[in-house]
């Protein structure tokens, strides 16, 4: 998703619920839902939107104004990293990565000749954003996104001019015929497809790879694998060839504060500061600088090439980029991390997983499902029966505290 997008979701519901609270009278003195339908005709038609199109798309169209409620909700489990990338970078996404891998072989080779961005990159970032195109048009996680994006348009008060353009940007791709309405599906804030594109990048950055005339995040990858690679190169500035970094071994005494992920130092002086490979070796290709990042105190430290900070120009998380980068390298077949994580364990199999899915259905815990995939469902399940089971922590985790509890039985 265009990290611009993630961005301004978030601020905008801060905003949204500050308005709510201070009672604020944008939020109340909208005008009916039909009558903003028709004064925004108008700007669509300067746009480039047909009227015979904005009738057809916009003309008994009702909007989706539990993204309100969406938009105003915190974040509901808090993770620590290696919780987080324990459940992102799964025995379940490194054998389905591998396996898109061997499927999409010839369209990876493509977009590495054409964009120079690695395969394994792109896989990481397919499977964070779609489960490699597994939930795309799953209705338990995505929902219509002109009725979203048309209800933040009308009723979000602080960000409205974002939201506006990305609906104006929505009609447009109906106006070129590259979707119809009831095929644009995506998240609340309307990020769709293999890759989660907002409509702007889908106008923007969209390449038609399969040649069938147009642009489409939707159905076979090419053309949702072949943007975003665009995308990274042009406003991540990806560069061919390069490594996004790896993690080091610093030496005792370092001064921690160097690690701050910020600052940009020639490669030679991470070297003289005694930066040296974890699992040994030499340094890949990085460029001539980087920049050094320790996420926690005693866990892995990691040397930050610019194709990093490529991959999170798409989100602006560094937990989010890690994960990406580190489930390209896992589907690779590289390991673990040589560091843990102070704290940490490991992350239960796929089979282990599975195995806490069925249990905790049996005991009337509704997981979503028992494929050793861990979503929403899955964690609100663990963490009621944590509650129920009087453990120590009710995050949420499904890990091996909660397996072996489950062991013992009721």
């Amino acid at each position: 998703m265009h990290a611009a997008s993630r961005r301004d979701a978030m601020l905008g519901g801060l905003a949204f619920a500050a308005a709510i609270l201070a009672g604020a009278g944008e939020a109340f003195s909208r005008p009916s839902f039909p009558e903003w339908v028709n004064a925004f005709r108008a700007r669509a038609l300067a746009r480039g939107v047909s009227a015979r199109t904005y009738e057809r798309v916009m003309a008994g169209l009702q909007p989706d104004t539990s993204v309100y409620a969406l938009d105003r909700a915190q974040p509901e489990f808090n993770e620590e990293l290696w919780q987080y990338l324990n459940r992102r970078v799964s025995e379940w996404r490194v054998r389905a990565g591998r396996e898109a891998a061997r499927t999409h072989a010839a369209l990876l080779s493509r977009i590495e000749h054409d964009f120079g961005v690695d395969r394994y990159v792109m896989l990481g970032l397919w499977g964070m954003e779609s489960a490699f195109g597994e939930v795309v048009e799953n209705m338990n996680h995505m929902r219509p996104v002109l009725p979203a994006l048309a209800a933040l348009a009308w009723g979000e008060p602080r960000r409205r001019r974002y939201w506006e353009q990305e609906l104006l940007n929505a009609l447009v791709i109906v106006e070129r015929g590259w979707a119809e309405p009831e095929q644009m599906i995506g998240s609340w804030a309307g990020a769709m497809g293999h890759t989660q594109w907002m409509p702007e990048v889908w106008l923007s950055m969209g390449v038609d790879y399969d040649r069938d005339g147009r642009v489409s995040p939707f159905g076979r990858p090419n053309d949702a694998l072949a943007g975003t690679a665009r995308y990274l190169v042009k406003r991540g500035n990806y560069q061919r060839g390069q490594a996004w970094g790896l993690e080091v071994r610093l030496p005792a005494g370092f001064k921690t504060h160097l690690a701050d992920g910020a600052t940009w130092r020639p490669i030679e002086a991470w070297r003289r500061l005694g930066v040296s490979p974890a699992k040994g070796g030499e340094f890949p290709p990085l460029g001539v600088r980087a920049r050094l990042w320790l996420p926690v105190e005693g866990g892995p430290a990691f040397l930050l090439g610019q194709n990093f900070f490529a991959v999170r120009s798409y989100n602006p998380s560094f937990n989010y980029t890690l994960a990406i980068v580190h489930l390209g390298d896992r589907i690779r077949g590289e390991g673990d991390f040589v560091q843990k994580f102070p704290g940490s364990e490991r992350a239960l199999t796929l089979a282990e997983i599975q195995e806490v899915q069925r249990r905790l259905t049996a005991l009337g815990f509704d997981t979503g499902g028992t494929d050793g995939r861990v979503g929403r469902e899955t964690m609100r399940a663990v963490r009621a029966f944590q509650r129920k089971a009087g453990l120590s922590r009710t995050d949420g985790y499904a890990g091996l505290e909660v397996l072996h509890r489950l062991r013992q039985g009721p």
